[in-house]
């Protein structure tokens, strides 16, 4: 009976389909508010278009759908870029069109080799300056393409083009913004929460890797995805709260902390586990460390106790100073020689401290940088930015696979002269714009696909039922609402979100309404068929050129890390912490949307791989420091040097390094026994502590650093 009580209740096939449309029947308040205010915002667009006699009024709201977020900063974002992209493309289009007027042999090669170039640039970008560059290339595509016939008038066509989207954009703020109240109060209040939310999180995660729970270690492993996601959501924040100070700044400064501690846990963790004595003194001391961990978030709710628990962090630095004096006071008082176990124990002791104390160093930097996010202070002007991974290659992948897109789209118009062969190169163009730059882009174009199909269904029923029977555009508003609706629903459904994308997106479309006319049935099929062939055909094109290869991508971001790593131990100046995170975070939680919801053995390999490369190269940062300051002896400095230099050969493989590293281990303990200053004694202690992460990982992690072959898991 116990057993059964562990089984998931079958469901009714009934049930399970309710299940899945819970979305629609019983949506939350945030969705339906969502799907609301755009659908509002939309047909008000729609009906301005319609009013100012614009010859395409479904231009305006597919703007609006396109423009659309979640959230008001992400809108406003995306809106600002939609602009800035918008801009960019009509000036492109206007230039291709007057180079080469009536001269398609030379027009449309140079209109694919635009469109890649913005679909590769966009790839190695973030946000939505990524989605400017890919609108740069496909409202190019669209502008010079609805004046290909009629070159002379490319300036109203561009003009024509350029009102829709601004006509939507304004909508869409004006409406979002009479829903938005005390809008930049709550994006501080949101930072707040996001990041006291990661405090959380990592500071549990530490406390049970103190504690020597092993289970902790994976589930650490998980939390850089979000931190990843977190920094991302700042930047939207940032344009919430309007005019600010650098609150944006210090919050993802707070984030880079967040990591850095995360991964001084996992090296803690490292440690402990390397330990050949118990050690008494150093369990005292993280019991307390554990206890102050698990109360810390507490106080975080409010800024009156964020300086009473500093005062408390500062406290329990201080007793790991205490203990490191206290066990080095005992080993001169013993006068044994450093080989003597009493000895070595002591020291490992010492080591533990240091590295607590700089774990807790880099909490309490985290706490000041938080506090500092949602306090806004008086000629501040602290700049902060992390770096993310950028692939070349697949950006040189993304361009060429757009351009082939639109050449071969081009090149079927050519061959069969369809009259409706404009309007299907121009969507090839926007379709694979909107999905060159995702990881799995034949994943993203088939949802669409299926989204495209839906809005075709729905603009059957309005072209040939229902707007036959209407007789003013307020009949035309109230009938549109409900698909509207409902796609701004699905939308805010993330099983759904890329079909609702392809149905408000296509939907005005397909209707076509305008003033004086009605799509006709012929000319619905042609326009209708021509924007779903188009759509097939990108999903074809992303599955036939150089199709999305998880393993090569997981290659290749092992190889460009280890690259990285190698350079971190020469490169000049000496590289930034916040950078060498920021990059491998980003990687981090690229693996993690490979793995999925049951990750293979390889890509649990891939991230424990990259976990331990980012320790690694902390780790030799923080050795480049010591030698940056220059107080310790010749004989550890040379050490030292070789460990660098072994670690900068790149030979595919770093058992060398290791060894040199245990070598140079061994080496500093020795000097650091018989070294009389107090001062130099404590540096030593630091740089064997990050020796021995160093050389524990590279043992553990061999086959993944090897990078002489590639990885797998069987």
């Amino acid at each position: 009976m116990a057993f059964l009580q562990h089984l998931t209740p079958l469901r009714r096939p009934g049930e399970a389909r309710n299940a899945r449309l819970r979305w629609l029947f019983f949506p939350t308040m945030s969705a339906l508010g969502f799907a609301v205010r755009t659908t509002i915002a939309a047909l008000s667009a729609l009906i301005i278009a319609m009013w100012m006699e614009m010859d395409d009024p479904q231009w305006a709201p597919m703007t609006v759908w396109i423009v659309a977020q979640g959230s008001r900063g992400e809108s406003l974002s995306k809106a600002r870029w939609r602009i800035v992209g918008t801009v960019f493309g009509v000036i492109s289009a206007v230039a291709l069109i007057s180079a080469f007027p009536q001269q398609p042999g030379l027009f449309f090669p140079a209109l694919a080799i635009w469109m890649g170039l913005c679909c590769a640039l966009a790839t190695v970008v973030h946000n939505f300056r990524s989605y400017a560059l890919v609108l740069t290339g496909y409202t190019c595509a669209i502008i010079a393409l609805g004046a290909v016939s009629n070159p002379e008038n490319i300036f109203m066509v561009a003009m024509s083009r350029a009102t829709y989207i601004f006509l939507g954009i304004a909508c869409e703020s004006l409406i979002a913004g009479l829903f938005a109240h005390n809008l930049a109060d709550a994006a501080r209040a949101n930072i707040r929460t996001k990041l006291r939310t990661a405090l959380a999180s990592v500071t549990d995660a530490i406390a049970s890797l103190l504690e020597g729970n092993k289970a902790a270690l994976v589930r650490s492993r998980a939390l850089f995805g979000p931190l990843l996601s977190i920094n991302d959501q700042i930047e939207f924040s940032e344009v919430e709260m309007g005019p600010h100070g650098h609150e944006g700044d210090h919050a993802r400064a707070a984030l880079a902390a967040v990591s850095v501690l995360l991964s001084r846990g996992l090296g803690m963790a490292v440690r402990i586990q390397s330990l050949e004595h118990e050690q008494p003194v150093f369990r005292a001391t993280t019991e307390k460390t554990r206890a102050f961990l698990t109360s810390a978030p507490e106080p975080l709710d409010s800024d009156e106790s964020i300086a009473a628990l500093r005062q408390d962090l500062s406290l329990l630095r201080s007793e790991c100073r205490q203990r490191i004096v206290d066990a080095l006071t005992e080993e001169i008082s013993l006068n044994l020689p450093s080989e003597n176990q009493q000895v070595v124990a002591l020291l490992d002791q010492r080591i533990l401290h240091n590295a607590l104390d700089e774990l807790l160093g880099e909490l309490d930097r985290a706490i000041l940088e938080f506090e500092a996010s949602h306090t806004a202070v008086r000629g501040d002007h602290f700049r902060f930015r992390l770096q993310s991974h950028r692939d070349w290659r697949e950006a040189g992948y993304n361009g060429v696979r757009a351009a082939i897109a639109l050449m071969a789209a081009a090149l079927i118009w050519e061959v069969t002269a369809w009259s409706s062969g404009i309007g299907f190169i121009t969507f090839v163009g926007v379709v694979c714009g909107l999905f060159a730059t995702r990881e799995n882009p034949v994943l993203a174009t088939t949802n669409f696909l299926k989204g495209s199909v839906w809005a075709a269904i729905v603009s059957f029923f309005f072209v040939f039922l229902i707007v036959p029977r209407l007789s003013d555009p307020e009949m035309l508003i109230a009938a549109l609402s409900v698909p509207m609706i409902a796609g701004g629903l699905a939308a805010r459904n993330p099983a759904t979100a890329l079909h609702s994308a392809a149905f408000t997106l296509l939907l005005p479309n397909f209707v076509h309404p305008t003033n004086h006319t009605r799509e006709n049935e012929i000319a619905w099929f042609n326009s209708t068929g021509a924007i779903l062939l188009s759509v097939a055909c990108s999903v074809l094109i992303f599955k036939v050129i150089l199709p999305f290869d998880a393993a090569a991508e997981r290659w290749r971001m092992r190889r460009t890390m280890l690259q990285d790593l190698r350079a971190l131990a020469s490169a000049q100046p000496i590289p930034l912490t916040q950078d060498w995170i920021g990059r491998n975070i980003d990687r981090f939680a690229r693996l993690i949307r490979h793995a999925g919801p049951t990750p293979s053995p390889t890509i649990e390999g891939c991230l424990q791989g990259t976990l331990a490369a980012m320790t690694i190269g902390l780790n030799i940062i923080r050795l480049r420091a010591v030698l940056e300051r220059d107080q310790i002896p010749p004989r550890a400095r040379d050490a030292l040097l070789l460990t660098m230099q072994r670690m900068s050969q790149f030979t595919g493989r770093y058992g060398r390094a290791a060894a040199t590293a245990r070598r140079a281990t061994a080496m500093l303990r020795r000097l650091e026994a018989r070294e009389a200053n107090v001062s130099t004694r404590i540096e030593l202690t630091r740089a064997m502590a990050y020796l021995i992460v160093v050389s524990h990982e590279l043992d553990a992690n061999r086959e993944f650093l090897d990078a002489s072959q590639a990885f797998q898991v069987r």
